[in-house]
Order: structure tokens, then C-alpha cells, then sequence
């Protein structure tokens, strides 16, 4: 629970302009996890290679992470 936990503090941090300070394996799960093809594309990655790159540790926490996110976002009626 600790990696989910992990990865969604820094989408949360990320939305709030905390994306510069987050390694590039960070960057990429959060990306993917906010849904921002934006911030892949400014990286020069596609989707495909995001997922490549973090691999299936970081993979399998994606739709928690996002869903965790969300219901914040949700709870609090604004974007993280």
C-alpha cells in the first residue's frame, strides 16, 4: 500500500504545480495517472513508452492511484 499511497501524494502534489521536482519515472505515473498526454508529449513519450518505463510495479497501482485522486478531487469539488 505504501506505492499507491506514494503515488498518489505526488499526483496530488503535481496538480498543484509540483511536477518540475518529481523524477522522470514519478513524472511519468503521474501523467498517466491525471490523465495528461500533455505533460508525456512535453516529456517525448507516448503512452505506450510511459507504461514501458515505470513497468508493471508502478503499472498495477495506475488505476487506484487515479480512482484515489478522483474522489478527492470530487470530495473536495476542485481539481487537485
Amino acid at each position: 500500500m505504501q506505492e499507491l499511497e506514494h503515488l498518489v501524494m505526488k499526483s496530488r502534489h503535481a496538480a498543484h504545480g509540483g511536477f518540475g521536482c518529481l523524477s522522470t519515472g514519478e513524472k511519468l505515473a503521474v501523467a498517466l495517472i491525471l490523465n495528461r498526454s500533455d505533460w508525456l508529449n512535453s516529456m517525448s513519450y507516448t503512452i505506450a513508452e510511459a507504461i514501458e518505463r515505470i513497468g508493471p510495479e508502478w503499472m498495477k497501482f495506475i488505476p487506484a492511484a487515479a480512482k484515489a485522486v478522483a474522489e478527492k478531487e470530487a470530495v473536495s469539488g476542485k481539481k487537485e
